[in-house]
C-alpha cells in the first residue's frame, strides 16, 4: 500500500473493516499478553489505542480486573466492536488517538498494530502523546512490527527507530520475539514493555 491510499484517513480502514479485508486481527489473546496478565499483580486503567474490531482483547483486560478504555477513528470498526463486546463494562470511543480529549491518565497503554499504521512521520507524536497519558511509572505494552516492509502500511520499526522515538520518555525494561503471530507478521513482532521515565504536563 503507498501513503497515496491516504491511510491516516478514517475512509482507508472504514473500507477494510466493512469488506472483513484485516489480515492483522489476530484471533484470541497473544500468549505474551497473558503472560503479562500474569505476572502484573496491580490492576489499574489501560487504554487501547486504534481498537479496531479487537473485541476480545477488551474483554480479556477486563475481565482480568483493568479499566478498560479503547478508541479507534473508523466508525465501522467501533461499531462492529460495540456489537461483539455487546454489554460491555468499560469505554469505547470513537474518535482520534492525537486529538481526543481522554481527560485521564492511565496505568497502561497497549498497543498492537496502531503503530505500524502510522507514518513513521507522526512516531514521535505518537511517543510523546502517549507519555503525557500515562500516569508515573505507567507503561506502554505491546506487540511491535520490525523488520521490512516493500509495500506500506504498516511500517516497520527498526531498533535504532524505536529508541530514537521512545528513548526520550522512556526506558525499555521487557523485548521478547513473539511466537504465535498472524500469518502477515510472523518472524517479524517483539513483545515490549516501555516504562515511563519522564513525566510530561
Amino acid at each position: 500500500m503507498s501513503e497515496s491510499s491516504d491511510s491516516a484517513a478514517p475512509p482507508f480502514w472504514n473500507q477494510r473493516y466493512a469488506s472483513g479485508e484485516t489480515p492483522w486481527t489476530f484471533q484470541g489473546i497473544p500468549a505474551t499478553l497473558r503472560s503479562f496478565v500474569r505476572r502484573t499483580r496491580t490492576r489499574g486503567t489501560v487504554l487501547i489505542p486504534g481498537c479496531g474490531t479487537d473485541h476480545e482483547v477488551l474483554h480479556f483486560f477486563r475481565t482480568a480486573g483493568f479499566e478498560v478504555t479503547a478508541i479507534d477513528f473508523s466508525t465501522v470498526a467501533i461499531g462492529q466492536i460495540k456489537k461483539a463486546l455487546g454489554n460491555f463494562d468499560g469505554k469505547i470511543i470513537r474518535g482520534d488517538f492525537f486529538k481526543f480529549d481522554l481527560q485521564n491518565r492511565f496505568d497502561l497503554i497497549y498497543e498492537r498494530t496502531f503503530l505500524c499504521a502510522l507514518h513513521p512521520r507522526r512516531w514521535p507524536n505518537y511517543a510523546k502523546r502517549v507519555a503525557r497519558l500515562l500516569r508515573p511509572r505507567g507503561r506502554l505494552v505491546g506487540i511491535f512490527f520490525y523488520g521490512t516492509e516493500p509495500d506500506p502500511p504498516p511500517y516497520p520499526l527498526s531498533e535504532a527507530r524505536a529508541a530514537e522515538i521512545f528513548s526520550k520518555y522512556f526506558r525499555l525494561i521487557r523485548d521478547v520475539k513473539v511466537s504465535d503471530s498472524v500469518a502477515m507478521f510472523a518472524g517479524t513482532e517483539r513483545w515490549q514493555e516501555w516504562q515511563l521515565a519522564a513525566l510530561l504536563r
